[in-house]
């Protein structure tokens, strides 16, 4: 089921215009139809000399590192994850093979960025999206009964993209009266991720973070900081996040301790 929606998910636009992209050299390059008119006054052109073989090996090493680091275990994140790395890649291979392509590839790459956005999950949810810092503690300070799994994130970061719809699947099967799940985009509202420290600069490793408030307090996040200081990796998939919050447990615990509903007054109270 998993695999069916990923390859129905391929036939959006974004995803097959970046995969196009992301191959765009290599197919220029092997295609003798495309070679022989994208590079017509080259010797061998269409072999990969030196250079261009090095570049696509860096090429791999790195979207292999990166996107095991961001703990991509679908085919849609590792391609999420990937297209950033193949199109700066193809970008440097055209301004290589011709400053002119490498200019008109740029444009392109500029263009499919603004008008093509990653699609966002629009699945069920049942998450309170906070606008402020105060808004989020406001909420949680409105109820303590009330437990808050929160998560802070970016739009434009690909971690934050990929646990968008496990993050939105899990409110649903887990919210309670008294278990709430709340986002805040802190690329945006900037003072909640001070707040709570979390880093939202492009070299972040916080992002996202998830944190579980109970009685007012914050008592877990991830990824957490151990006690030398040092930030411990968190790969964002279902199960773990289940695990390291105990998720089911936590649900139960609510569950067997619903909030006590005032009494409505009776009639006669009413009139006394």
């Amino acid at each position: 089921m998993k695999i069916s929606k990923d390859v129905w998910l391929l036939l959006k636009p974004y995803y097959y215009i970046n995969i196009l992209l992301s191959a765009s050299y290599v197919v220029a390059k092997k295609l003798p139809f495309i070679c022989r008119y994208t590079f017509p006054s080259s010797e061998s052109q269409c072999e990969f000399d030196s250079r261009e073989s090095e570049i696509l090996f860096f090429l791999m090493i790195v979207v292999m590192i990166r996107t095991r680091k961001a703990g991509s275990v679908t085919m849609i994140n590792y391609l999420s994850s990937s297209f950033m790395y193949t199109k700066v890649a193809n970008l440097i291979l055209w301004f290589y093979a011709d400053i002119r392509m490498g200019i008109f590839f740029g444009i392109i790459l500029i263009l499919v960025g603004l008008l093509l956005p990653e699609p966002a999950y629009k699945g069920p949810e049942n998450v309170v999206y906070f606008r402020t810092a105060q808004g989020v503690e406001d909420e949680i300070m409105r109820n303590k009964k009330i437990c808050w799994l929160v998560t802070f994130y970016t739009a434009w970061n690909p971690a934050c993209v990929n646990f968008a719809p496990v993050f939105s699947q899990l409110s649903v099967e887990y919210h309670l009266e008294n278990l709430h799940f709340g986002k805040i985009d802190i690329g945006r509202y900037p003072d909640a991720g001070k707040k709570y420290y979390v880093n939202d600069s492009p070299m972040s490793r916080q992002l996202p973070t998830v944190i579980l408030f109970k009685e007012g307090k914050e008592v877990m996040r991830r990824p957490m900081v151990d006690s030398k200081g040092k930030l411990q990796k968190f790969f964002f998939t279902e199960d773990n996040v289940k695990a390291a919050f105990d998720l089911n447990n936590l649900y139960n615990e609510c569950k067997n301790n619903p909030l006590k509903k005032k009494k409505e007054l009776t009639d006669h109270q009413k009139s006394e």
